[in-house]
């Protein structure tokens, strides 16, 4: 399985210019052939990402703080991207496309097994698990709440509610099925069924 572009850069880092991107693309692929090849997170140290990708352990550090970080940025290059922008024509249609994604990342996660693997593990490391979660999830979670707050001042949703609730109760469904029932199918279309379901109870009634 090809993570990323292969090729490694030499470890040269020029002061002034942007870092390079071949030689961040080196220490990703290094550590997604060390994940390949079943060695488990606990034992991934950034000497032997550094050994494995080719570069000194100096050029790792410059660009992340610590193995915590650069697994977070191994698994968001793995994963499908989040959308870059929302369409912003209604809080219907934002929540429709922030469901897609997390279906998205739930078929990923089933048809990948180092993802399956790598997520499994990193529950169990509590730095690793607070370091995704701070910089993955709740971003996320944040984008989802705004949409519901642009939805109550715009009159799309009852301005009575409580957002944090309610954007757990739309996302609830899709990660039931995306996390804890992989038999469950997740349909092209389920996102936008879970969002038209919830909204027809939670719109204002005219």
């Amino acid at each position: 399985m090809s993570f990323v572009g292969s090729g490694t850069a030499p470890d040269q880092p020029v002061r002034g210019r942007p870092r390079s991107e071949a030689v961040e693309r080196a220490i990703l692929e290094g550590t997604m052939k060390l994940l390949e090849d079943g060695v488990p997170l606990a034992e991934i140290s950034i000497e032997r990402i550094a050994r494995t990708a080719g570069v000194g352990k100096a050029t790792i550090y410059r660009r992340w703080s610590g193995k915590e970080e650069l697994f977070v940025d191994v698994l968001r290059t793995a994963e499908p991207q989040d959308p870059e922008q929302l369409p912003g024509t209604s809080m219907r249609d934002d929540l429709i496309v922030l469901l897609e994604s997390l279906r998205q990342r739930g078929l990923a996660n089933r048809s990948s097994a180092i993802l399956h693997n790598v997520h499994a593990q990193m529950k169990s490391s509590p730095k690793i698990w607070a370091a995704y979660h701070n910089s993955v999830i709740l971003p996320r979670r944040r984008a989802g709440v705004e949409v519901l707050r642009r939805g109550q001042q715009n009159g799309e949703l009852r301005a009575d509610l409580d957002v944090e609730l309610v954007n757990d109760i739309i996302v609830g469904p899709m990660l039931v099925r995306a996390v804890l029932r992989p038999e469950a199918d997740l349909p092209e279309d389920l996102a936008e069924r879970i969002v038209d379901t919830l909204l027809a109870g939670l719109r204002p009634v005219n």
